[in-house]
């Protein structure tokens, strides 16, 4: 069964969602959603972990989670399995609540976070539930702006420091309204993991080697710091057949590209692409 690449160290910081099983909804009714919060509450207080944003729709959840400590999995197995059996209790049912795992994109701080609490908090706006993020109650935008009392589990300082000491709340809400419209900072995501620049990449090589080889995580995942084809075939008409061959056995052999993929993308067919591959 393949399952998702995680990668964890202290200070890490992830986009997590999670759906609903069959598309179904996880929050009932408002009920719901003050239990989910409320364990929220106690994952981020037991696991020392730092909400930057969340948002609560009705079939999935967004969260934008740091965590000082290396426990993401151990502090989602928490929230995910808690909040399953009280759903369940409540509503007479059993089996699964959520769609198999969480997903987590590991998220370039310094680069992206900023984009990502306005891009969860946007949700409901994207879905046509509200126009405005201030309508909206199970999200972070009012308390992140100022408009309600904030959580105990959500930070709030990092944010509204991006916006200087004085009006931060008002340089927050004009930052949330121009992001209307637009969908996200998701053009840069690296092999459905990977929210970062080159030099963020080339920091996590080290746990990115340590998955090529584990077949159960899916291959984009595996190889989610490899070069895009572009990059690395850039400049290839000036070279000769010899760099070329080299260049197609790196792309498969070290880049987990497949021969499909790397037929396309040269317009060769994928049976000269195995060859190459295989030559002595």
């Amino acid at each position: 069964m393949a399952r998702p690449l995680r990668i964890e160290y202290p200070g890490a910081i992830y986009h997590i969602t999670s759906r609903g099983n069959a598309r179904q909804p996880i929050f009932e009714d408002d009920e719901d959603r003050k239990t989910f919060l409320e364990l929220i509450d106690l994952a981020v207080s037991r696991y020392k972990w730092l909400c930057h944003a969340y948002c609560l729709m009705d079939n999935h959840y967004h969260l934008l989670i740091e965590t000082p400590e290396r426990n993401l999995s151990q502090g989602m197995r928490q929230l995910n399995g808690i909040y399953t059996q009280r759903f369940n209790r409540r509503h007479g049912r059993v089996g699964h609540v959520f769609q198999g795992r969480f997903k987590a994109i590991l998220v370039d701080k310094e680069n992206y976070l900023l984009e990502l609490c306005r891009y969860v908090v946007l949700n409901p706006v994207r879905a046509g539930i509200i126009k405005s993020p201030k309508k909206y109650k199970w999200s972070s935008y009012r308390a992140t702006s100022g408009l309600v009392k904030s959580p105990s589990f959500l930070t709030v300082d990092w944010i509204l420091s991006q916006f200087g000491r004085s009006r931060a709340e008002d340089g927050y809400k004009g930052f949330v309204k121009e992001g209307i419209g637009e969908h996200g900072p998701w053009d840069s995501l690296r092999g459905q993991v990977l929210l970062g620049d080159d030099g963020f990449v080339v920091g996590l090589e080290s746990y990115l080697q340590g998955v090529k080889g584990v077949k159960e995580v899916p291959s984009r995942e595996r190889f989610a710091g490899r070069p895009e084809l572009e990059k690395l075939f850039r400049g290839l008409e000036d070279e000769s057949k010899i760099v070329r061959d080299h260049l197609i056995r790196e792309a498969h052999l070290k880049h987990g590209y497949k021969l499909v993929e790397i037929g396309r993308f040269l317009r060769l067919h994928y049976t000269t692409i195995s060859r190459i591959v295989n030559q002595k």
